[in-house]
């Protein structure tokens, strides 16, 4: 879906996921910080919030899922993923005409003076104009490779929340969810085959299920064993 799509949406040529919707996403041990993500989609609780952690954790899917329940809401959200190459700094010019404004990746431009200022002047429009922010990355403010000192700060201004990899268990209930959720009947030995050979990655995992669906239905087959060990 892209960024222009719904009228709480300001235009610009953004790719939206289509599942991404707190609903899909299982938070096991990230319940916390769904729960503050989901006040602020709302505009409730804190306007500025920072997220981070390892690739596979689903921060792209929260920051988008947050987007969407804010346009939902009426209210004008915006996502763009700054490890996007055709971006550059001018294209937060603006952006707090936005009432909700989520940036993915900031340490794709970490240590870049263009965007480092045009960052630090964003922060201080949108605390002007009481709007609300959303930042992720992979690591901690702290220990960005940050040259101003004050762009440091200003991603402090909110609470950090920390995504945590599913654990086994977790990974098993969320293939069950997603499964169920897909009308699919997925055994528990059939999950458990799954994770031994594939990556606790929910995203990894939700794409695989997508393909075994299409490929159950295609063939008119249950998902079994010998069909996953084929899509594998």
């Amino acid at each position: 879906m892209k960024g222009d799509c719904g009228a709480g949406q300001l235009a610009l040529p953004i790719e939206w996921r289509s599942e991404a919707d707190f609903a899909e996403y299982y938070p096991g041990p990230n319940a916390e910080a769904v729960t503050a993500l989901s006040d602020w989609a709302r505009g409730e609780g804190q306007a500025f919030l920072y997220l981070y952690g390892p690739v596979g954790t689903g921060k792209t899917h929260l920051l988008q899922a947050a987007c969407r329940r804010a346009s939902e809401r009426g209210l004008t959200a915006i996502y763009l993923p700054l490890d996007q190459p055709s971006l550059a700094p001018p294209v937060l010019d603006d952006l707090e005409r936005a009432e909700c404004v989520a940036l993915d990746n900031i340490q794709a431009v970490a240590g870049d003076q263009d965007w480092e200022e045009a960052l630090f002047g964003l922060y201080n429009r949108l605390r002007d104009a009481r709007r609300r922010l959303l930042v992720s990355a992979s690591r901690p403010a702290a220990v960005l490779p940050l040259s101003r000192p004050d762009l440091r700060s200003r991603l402090g201004w909110g609470p950090g929340y920390r995504l945590r990899p599913l654990a086994d268990d977790d990974c098993e209930s969320f293939l069950f969810q997603a499964a169920r959720r897909r009308g699919l009947r997925l055994g528990r030995e059939a999950a458990r085959y799954i994770l031994r050979r594939c990556p606790r990655d929910p995203g990894y995992l939700a794409a695989l299920l997508e393909r075994l669906d299409r490929a159950a239905l295609s063939r008119k087959r249950r998902p079994t064993l010998p069909l996953i060990r084929e899509l594998l």
